[in-house]
């Protein structure tokens, strides 16, 4: 039997259980189920609260990355930089369009890709090879930067690259609502606010999370907008008249209403996690743990949100024997992600072999997630992180 889960949403739901039941009724009552109040008023003020125009609710955070992408113009033959160190749908909106994916491995220190040779690829100054073929610079169309696990990529320097290339920028904020970057100047800037359009998934993990799924796309672009509300919609404006193929993929109005509720503590829940994560870090260095166990950067100024408290091993076969005392011990934990995106079986024609991409490969083998959600109690991680002590000496006894 758990004893403490990776992730818990009926303890937030007990809390907020009569809001909830309120919105829920108040949404069947008006007999109005699709794109209606609440999907409108949720996509303003979750705009309002990223620093865009425009928010555009769809089904799930995949299908938002797939229709941003396809509403920034990026087709078959394109290429888009991404990284390989993040959930599948980062990379497979890409190929949906029968377009490639160029896979940057990661910043070991952020686990979010590695800007710096991005930017040495479309200098030329990184020759890219895929499929046996050159890529030029001039042939890359977009970049898919992932805020990973809730830290913000820099994005002074991403939007520095943005203006010096042309190039379209779609942020994957996913893991990252509320994240936030401090330019040299002093000014702050929240993740997904930069792009030429960027995405969150409001899967039920999330830190503003449906129960059920769900996404959104925000633009600054009043066509790119207009562009994205008709591809969710069949590729229709008016209904019944189809200018494009588009897709069948709207927020729903229930978990617009719940979504709409939950927005209201967001805030709240994002300084539970920085806590939770300010106490980990105390914990471990506690237990002695600091220097053996890498730890996740801490900021409490938002630059992470810690959607995951990911922590690092020396080697995967360290990890294992952490996972495995663990799990026996009835203590939630996970590894984000056992196979990096260049190696999985589907992108095997881009011919990317083990090796290529070091940072990642490493991180896959060697990180393990920790359980963190705004309930977690400070008990519950002291039992945690003494489990895994535990573990580490068991291991070198």
């Amino acid at each position: 039997m758990v004893k403490i889960p990776l992730f818990d949403m009926t303890r937030q739901y007990l809390k907020i259980q009569r809001e909830i039941m309120e919105a829920i009724d108040n949404v069947l009552s008006s007999g109005r189920v699709i794109l209606g109040e609440n999907v409108r008023s949720l996509e303003e003020e979750l705009s309002e609260f990223i620093g865009v125009k425009y928010g555009i609710g769809v089904a799930n955070g995949s299908d938002a990355l797939l229709i941003a992408l396809r509403a920034l113009g990026v087709k078959e033959e394109d290429y888009v930089i991404t990284t390989p160190y993040t959930f599948f749908a980062t990379a497979s909106c890409i190929v949906r369009l029968g377009a490639t994916p160029i896979f940057v491995d990661i910043d070991p220190d952020t686990y979010n890709i590695n800007l710096r040779t991005v930017e040495n690829i479309l200098e030329g100054k990184i020759r890219v090879k895929v499929n046996d073929k050159t890529v030029s610079p001039k042939k890359i169309k977009a970049i898919i930067p992932v805020h990973l696990f809730g830290q913000t990529v820099d994005l002074e320097k991403l939007e520095n690259l943005k203006r010096k290339y042309g190039l379209k920028i779609l942020e994957d904020a996913a893991q990252s609502i509320g994240s936030m970057w401090i330019y040299d100047d002093g000014s702050m800037r929240k993740s997904g606010s930069v792009g030429d359009a960027s995405i969150v998934s409001f899967f039920p993990t999330k830190n503003l999370g449906a129960y059920g799924d769900g996404g959104m796309i925000f633009t600054d672009n009043e066509e790119i907008a207009d562009t994205c509300r008709m591809l969710r919609t069949h590729g229709a404006k008016q209904k019944y008249f189809h200018e494009v193929v588009g897709y069948n993929s709207r927020l729903d109005e229930l978990q617009a209403a719940i979504l709409r509720i939950k927005f209201k503590y967001l805030d709240e829940y994002t300084r539970k996690r920085i806590e939770i994560a300010r106490n980990y870090s105390k914990l471990f260095e506690t237990e002695g743990l600091s220097k053996i166990v890498r730890l996740p950067n801490f900021f409490d100024d938002q630059r992470h949100v810690y959607h995951q408290y990911v922590v690092e091993f020396e080697n995967e076969t360290v990890r294992e024997h952490v996972r495995g005392k663990l799990l026996k011990e009835g203590i939630g934990c996970a590894v984000y992600y056992p196979l990096p995106l260049h190696l999985q079986r589907c992108f095997r024609n881009l011919g990317y072999k083990e090796g290529d991409l070091p940072n990642s490969e490493r991180a896959s083998k060697t990180t393990l997630a920790l359980p963190i959600f705004p309930e977690l109690e400070f008990e519950e991680q002291k039992m945690v992180v003494s489990t895994i002590a535990d573990a580490l000496k068991s291991l070198n006894s």
